[in-house]
Parts: structure tokens; sequence; C-alpha cells
């Protein structure tokens, strides 16, 4: 990274701070001669599920196969299908043709990004086995809503939580309202790894059970049931992970404290529509995601003033080459594709100085013409 450029995440920084506890975590694994399953995972997978307000964790090795090995734990396979959004990361629709089902979007809210409850009830038909909410950003959906038509209708829910670590609905942390709960380690997360992982959050007894075996491969003890894969979270990420665990929540506030300060520097540049956070909700702000006018112009204009910034996400899956055969077409969820049209994520890390965060609210207000805050 260049000298004076501000980046969408600062890894390298977050991991020189923590790495003499890095360092002495991985030393202790390797001493230990246990690397797969130990007690680091344990550990982790009891810390994680007290978090977010379940009974059991099931570490896996990343996002996706959380996602995957939850819709094979609850038997959702050919001729389901599963209602999710369009305007996601493709894991999250991509795990549901994995199994064999097939994935129906939903439109939208324009406000938060995440599924429209109502949306949803629209598109519910009679091979529906399961709702898949993706918790945006790191806001979370409106679970109220979305578990009453779920109850209603007798559907599973599977919440797609990778954005979200600590986001609560109502005061109940999101991974805590579904049959099942996904997390995310990749790197970027608010709680990221060194490399993949993920893990799967339920209070199912029966579940849980499943899904320790589905990440063995299907069995235990050399004796197969059923066949499962190979997805175990690694000791050595597992030890990572515990220890940047005991600062989320001081990163989570410090991207709070980011995003309430770009609110209050940029609430009068009217070509520009910001975040909101929906009453009942508490958002993590994994990403800081404004809508702009001249999106285009605007992020070139930010990269010639050393400013990253990335699209969240440049193409709705219902427009992506690798779902043409499912038959949607331009026009078919008009929330999600001028989402995408629109969108814009600024850095928002925990990393980031009061400093920083004011230059790239300066460099907006000079790109709409507003004089600097």
């Amino acid at each position: 990274m260049e000298k004076g450029t501000i980046p969408i995440s600062d890894l390298a920084y977050q991991h020189k701070i923590l790495l003499p506890e890095i360092l002495s975590a991985i030393e202790k694994v390797i001493l230990s001669g246990r690397y797969v399953l130990g007690e680091n995972v344990a550990n982790l997978e009891r810390e994680i599920a007290a978090l977010c307000g379940v009974k059991y964790g099931v570490g896996v090795n990343s996002g996706t196969d959380a996602l995957t090995l939850s819709l094979h734990a609850l038997n959702i396979g050919r001729g389901d299908e599963v209602i999710t959004s369009p305007f996601s990361f493709i894991a999250s629709a991509e795990s549901i043709v994995i199994v064999g089902a097939r994935p129906v979007f939903a439109d939208i809210d324009p406000l938060t990004f995440n599924l429209s409850p109502e949306e949803v009830g629209n598109r519910i038909g009679r091979r529906t086995k399961a709702i898949m909410p993706v918790h945006l950003f790191g806001q979370a959906c409106d679970m109220t809503a979305l578990t009453q038509i779920a109850k209603e209708k007798s559907l599973f829910i599977i919440e797609d939580a990778a954005q979200a670590i600590g986001a609560l609905h109502r005061g109940k942390p999101v991974s805590s309202f579904g049959d099942v709960g996904c997390l995310s380690f990749y790197p970027t997360k608010n709680l990221g790894a060194i490399g993949d992982g993920g893990m799967v959050l339920t209070s199912k007894q029966e579940i849980y059970e499943k899904l320790k075996l589905l990440r063995c491969h299907g069995g235990k003890d050399y004796l197969f049931d059923f066949l499962g894969t190979n997805s175990r979270l690694d000791e050595l990420q597992a030890a990572i992970l515990l220890v940047k665990l005991k600062y989320l929540g001081e990163w989570t506030e410090k991207r709070r404290e980011n995003a309430k300060l770009y609110k209050q520097l940029l609430k009068d540049v009217e070509e520009i529509t910001l975040p909101q956070e929906m009453e009942g909700n508490f958002h993590t702000y994994h990403q800081f995601t404004i809508r702009a006018r001249n999106r285009e112009e605007l992020r070139e204009y930010l990269r010639g003033e050393g400013i990253q910034t990335m699209i969240y996400y440049p193409l709705p899956l219902h427009l992506q080459p690798a779902f043409a055969y499912l038959g949607y077409k331009e026009g078919d969820f008009p929330e999600a594709e001028r989402a995408a049209r629109e969108v814009i994520s600024l850095p928002v890390h925990a990393q980031l100085k009061e400093e920083q965060i004011i230059r790239v609210a300066n460099a907006i207000r000079r790109f709409y013409g507003r004089r600097e805050a």
C-alpha cells in the first residue's frame, strides 16, 4: 500500500499490533502436536456460540461450507427450493445449488439492502423448503417478520450471518433466530482469520450432531452412515481467532464510531444516501455502504485522492452468467438492480484514524461541490 493511501481494510496493521499474542498462540499449537479439532477449535466453538446466543458451534473451513453443510444437515436437496437474496456474495445462492436445490430470489428492502419480508412472502411455493436471509453489511434482516413467515409456512431458516457477527435484532443476536446461523472468518470480516474459516451455529442438538459428522466425511471412528466432506476448522486459525475475539467488541464500537462520524460529516450531501440503522437493530458496519449519484466518477475521483473503495455488488446474482439457467431477466428485481448501480463502500475498519475519515468525507464533499467540513 503506497504511503498516504487510505485502504478499505488494513489487516497488516491489525496483525502488527497483535503479533506477539498471535505468535504465542501459534507456537502453543505447534508444540502441542494437535493440529486438527483440538482444544482451540472446541474453545472457539463455545465462545462464539455464547456470543451468538445459541447452544452449539461447529467450526468448518469456510463460510461457504457453513452454508452448504447447514443445508445438508436440514436434508435440503434435489427438488427443494430456498428463497434468498439476489444482492449478496455468490456463496449464498451457490450453496443452495451445491446441495442440488434451486435458489429462488426475492427483492431487497431499499433502505437496508436486506431481504424484503413482503417479497419473500410472494415467492413461497409448494417446493419451498427454507428461507436464507443474508444479514448484509453488518445489519440484521427483519427477523421478526421472517421468522413469522417461516413459522406460518413450516419453513427452515438458514441465517447467512457471514458479515454480521455481533449484530442484534431487538436485542437478540443474529444466528440465533433460525434453525442454523452461518459465519465466515475470511480475513476481511469483522472477526477474521489469517486464512479461511467458518462456523455453523445452532441450538438444536440433532442438527449439531449431524454437522459434526458432516464436516468429517459423514462419519466417526471409520464408520460412515452417510457422506459428508472434509471441512474442519484448522487449530492454528482457531487459536488466532481466539486472540482476536477478545478485541471484537472494541473493534465493533470503533466501526460504529467511524460510521457515526461519516454520517455527521456527510449528512448535507444530497447526492448520496447514507446507510440507515433500522429501529431495533444494532449495526456492526462490516461495510459502510452509501448510494451515490455518478458513482463511477466518484470512485475514480477517490482513487485519485488515494482512497480505496469497493463495490459490493456490481451485478446481482439473478443476472450472473452462472445463474442464467434459472431464467431470470433484467427488471425482475428492480431494487437489487438499482442498488448494484448505486452502491459504493467506504473504509470503515477499526484501524482507521479520525483524520482519515475526515479526509474521505472531505474528498466526497469536494467531488459534489460542497465546502470541506
